[in-house]
Parts: structure tokens; C-alpha cells; sequence
């Protein structure tokens, strides 16, 4: 399964840089040289990394007008929020017409499934795409390469750039022409259910799930926000999908997941994950599934059509 990139990414006006690091010593020792870096050049500096790494930051360099450290705790283990929480975060320097860094690390070792790890790579590799028009600015990701070497090739073939003994030079794992490699999906959990939806079955659908969310005991609030993210998604799969889908629901790593089926494709990767404007006319619906579901996998080819699981934490 794979998505490709544009012609245009070849753009000098952003820079995605991979940082590999081992220890907290070494990755103090990187951010701050990028920091410093940054204010020797009056850069201004957006820092998005773990509490405890940012504590460790603070302690050296503290927050001022040059230097902004964000609460990632919203968004950090929700990737499709990521590249809107970005523009949000340095859109307030660039409107200054100050060039801008920011270094960005997920909460890698908080991660709790392998769909969980494939959409954060996913992201840092779809944000190539969503800069390469957008505004000037420099973004340093750190790595711990005590995870294994391994996961390491795959964040680097998301990084035009490496940076290694101080020093930024090209990756040569990165190639701006291939397509994004996704693992393949893992296989529904025993037992799931099925159901072969299309139009006027959308009260039926909802039913569906809200019997599978009782058997996991998720109600209330989220069973709501999961049924309005299920409906835009089944509705479209009914208006561009080939006037119907199959749903399969089951529980999985402490979730429960909702995976829609149909023959339509989804041409743009960024499809929901860029904040839409007030005066934009449609494609708001997945952008919505994104802030109410806690993951959101999305396959998309013209062949095969599409699949789309909703991911919702159960409660406890």
C-alpha cells in the first residue's frame, strides 16, 4: 500500500531534519546546540518534545519571546492532529516574518501498538507534503536510537536530512520520489462482527456499533463522538465509495476499532489532517474523524479501494 509524493517536494523552503540520539545527555546536548543556533541567527524557536524532556530543556534555556515551549499532551499520541497542531504553533512567528525552528518529538515510549508507531512514521513523512508550499522553517526531530536500528532506517526514509555530530547532511535513506511504504494492516481480532451497509442503513450501522461498544464497556460521551466520526465516514463511503461499504468492529489493545470498507479512493494523503479554513467548501468530515477518535488509519489506492479504521480507547 503506498501513497506517492507530489512533484513538488523538492522545495528548499522547509527543512526536515532527523536527529539520532542515545541518552538524555545527548539529546540535551543537540536541542540546545539547535537552539543556539537559532538565536545566534534571531530565529525564533517552537519546542514540541515530552514533558520531561522539555524539562530538561527549561532548565537550561527558559521560555521567552525567542524560545516557546507547547503543550503537546493533546495531540502528541494522535498523529493525524499533528501537522494541524504545527501550523498553529509557528504561525504566529512566521506572521512576524521571523524565520522559524522547531524541534518535534513524539512520546515514542509511550507508544502502545504497532498501528499506533506506523501513523507517527506516517506523519513525519507526510510532513514533507504539507510544507513543501507552506512557509519557511527548519524542524529538528530527535530519535533514541536505543530502540532498534531497524525503526531507525524507517524514520530516516521520512527525513530529507540527517544531522550527526553537529553536522546536517543529506539522508541517504531518504528518497523524495518513493512512495510511503505502509506494514500492512493487521487482521481483524476474533470475534468481529460484520455488516453490509448502504443508504437509509445508517441508523442500523450506528446500532451495530453501539451493541459492539456495550460488549466493551464504552458509552456516554465517546460512544457519541465514535458514532458522529462512523457516520461521516459510512456516509462517504455511500456518496464517493460505490453507494455502499462493510463494516467490521472489534476490540484490540485496549480499543475498539471500526474499519469501513469500500471501492473508492482517497487521492490526497492530507486528506483531514490540515485544519480547514472558514471559507472552505467541503472536506471537513475527516478532519472531524480525526479530532474525535483517538487513531485513524487510512488505506487508499485506486485498485483496492479504501479502508478507514476508527480506533476509541475503552475506558480503563
Amino acid at each position: 500500500m503506498t501513497f506517492s509524493p507530489s512533484t513538488s517536494l523538492d522545495g528548499a523552503g522547509y527543512r526536515h531534519e532527523l536527529y539520532p540520539y542515545s541518552g538524555s545527555d545527548e539529546f540535551v546536548a543537540g536541542a540546545l546546540g539547535f537552539i543556539q543556533e537559532a538565536l545566534e541567527g534571531d530565529e525564533a524557536v517552537v519546542v514540541a518534545v515530552p514533558q520531561e524532556k522539555a524539562s530538561l530543556l527549561r532548565a537550561e534555556i527558559s521560555e521567552n519571546d525567542t524560545v516557546r515551549y507547547v503543550d503537546t499532551s493533546r495531540v502528541a499520541r494522535h498523529p493525524g492532529r499533528l501537522i494541524a497542531a504545527w501550523q498553529e504553533w509557528i504561525k504566529e512567528h512566521v506572521s512576524e516574518g521571523r524565520p522559524v525552528r522547531g524541534i518535534g518529538e513524539s512520546p515514542w515510549d509511550q507508544v502502545r501498538s504497532t498501528a499506533e508507531a506506523e501513523e507517527l512514521r506516517y506523519h513525519e513523512w507526510l510532513l514533507n507534503r504539507a510544507f513543501a508550499q507552506g512557509p519557511a522553517w527548519w524542524l529538528l526531530c530527535p530519535y533514541d536510537v536505543a530502540r532498534d536500528e531497524a525503526a531507525l532506517t524507517r524514520m530516516a526514509r521520512c527525513h530529507p536530512q540527517i544531522r550527526r555530530d553537529g553536522r546536517t547532511v543529506p539522508c541517504e535513506d531518504y528518497d523524495a520520489r518513493a512512495p510511503y511504504a505502509f506494514a500492512a494492516l493487521t487482521d481483524p481480532c476474533d470475534p468481529f462482527d460484520e455488516f453490509l451497509y448502504t443508504s437509509g442503513d445508517l441508523p442500523a450501522l450506528r446500532e451495530k456499533i453501539a451493541a459492539c461498544a456495550g460488549q466493551h464497556g464504552l458509552s456516554g460521551r465517546r460512544l457519541r463522538e465514535l458514532h458522529l466520526a462512523a457516520t461521516e465516514v459510512a456516509t462517504n463511503s455511500i456518496r464517493h465509495g460505490g453507494g455502499q461499504g462493510v463494516l467490521r468492529t472489534w476490540g484490540e489493545d485496549g480499543r475498539l476499532v471500526c474499519e469501513f470498507r469500500d471501492a473508492g479512493y482517497l487521492e490526497d494523503p492530507l486528506a483531514g489532517r490540515r485544519m480547514p479554513t472558514a471559507s472552505q467548501v467541503g472536506g471537513r468530515g475527516l478532519w472531524l474523524v480525526h479530532q474525535l477518535c483517538d487513531l485513524v488509519e487510512i488505506r487508499s489506492t485506486p485498485d483496492k479501494g479504501t479502508t478507514i479504521r476508527l480506533h476509541t480507547e475503552l475506558p480503563g
